[in-house]
């Protein structure tokens, strides 16, 4: 198992994007943060990337005592469980990540700039990404913004009541046109819960290629404190 010493996870994720990927050889790379938000785990064929701070002694361990097959162990509960308590940190899903390039020509449907920074898309966009930039279209929210290592992610929300018309397709091939054409990464990133179908073949028809499947944490909230409650009150 390496420890990815000279690795970085954005040299590893550019690589994946041009179809380059880890070596699928069983082994786990430990990436340090970027950022103290960023932090997980990244599975690619036969080949994880732990991103954290800490030793990668411990993860080695963590990852030898996970009573399961070697391949699976890096997205394995128990040991994602047991890195969340480690770290003190949460986590809500285990995603497929995919990734798509740039189209040239407007999107392929009306987009409104949207500046509400109150919108439910948008307060959990900004907890997750850098940079947050939003469009409604009849029925549906598009964001992009910088995620992990400053990749650029895209992010959808249809209404339930246009659902089944391709709304879906049509604002995630939206965000590959809007990439500037002299961007340096003409690339955009996507998660979607394996269990959203809708959402997996939204993305699919829009010519998002699956490139792995990623478990992001964030630091937990803390509790506000007995006298930060009563100050508030």
């Amino acid at each position: 198992m390496g420890t990815g010493a000279g690795a970085s996870l954005r040299g590893i994720l550019d690589a994946a994007a041009r179809g380059r990927f880890p070596a699928a050889d069983g082994g786990t790379t430990v990436v340090p943060q970027e950022r103290h938000r960023d932090a997980g785990v990244i599975a690619f064929t036969a080949h994880a990337v732990v991103i954290t701070d800490e030793d990668p002694q411990w993860v080695r361990a963590a990852l030898k005592a996970v009573d399961c097959d070697a391949l699976a162990a890096a997205m394995n509960p128990r040991f994602l469980a047991a890195f969340l308590d480690r770290t003190h940190r949460t986590m809500d899903t285990i995603d497929l990540l995919t990734v798509a390039s740039r189209l040239p020509g407007p999107p392929p449907l009306p987009l409104t700039p949207l500046d509400d920074p109150d919108h439910p898309r948008v307060v959990r966009a900004r907890a997750h990404r850098d940079d947050v930039r939003v469009w409604a279209a009849d029925g549906g929210v598009l964001v992009i913004g910088r995620g992990v290592a400053g990749r650029l992610e895209a992010a959808i929300e249809v209404d339930e009541a246009v659902r089944h018309r391709g709304l879906g397709r049509a604002l995630a091939t939206a965000a590959r046109h809007l990439l500037p054409a002299d961007a340096a990464d003409p690339v955009i990133w996507a998660q979607q819960a394996p269990g959203n179908a809708r959402s997996v073949r939204a993305f699919q028809a829009a010519g998002y290629r699956p490139v792995g499947a990623e478990a992001l944490s964030l630091p937990r909230t803390p509790k506000p404190s007995a006298e930060d409650a009563r100050v508030a009150e």
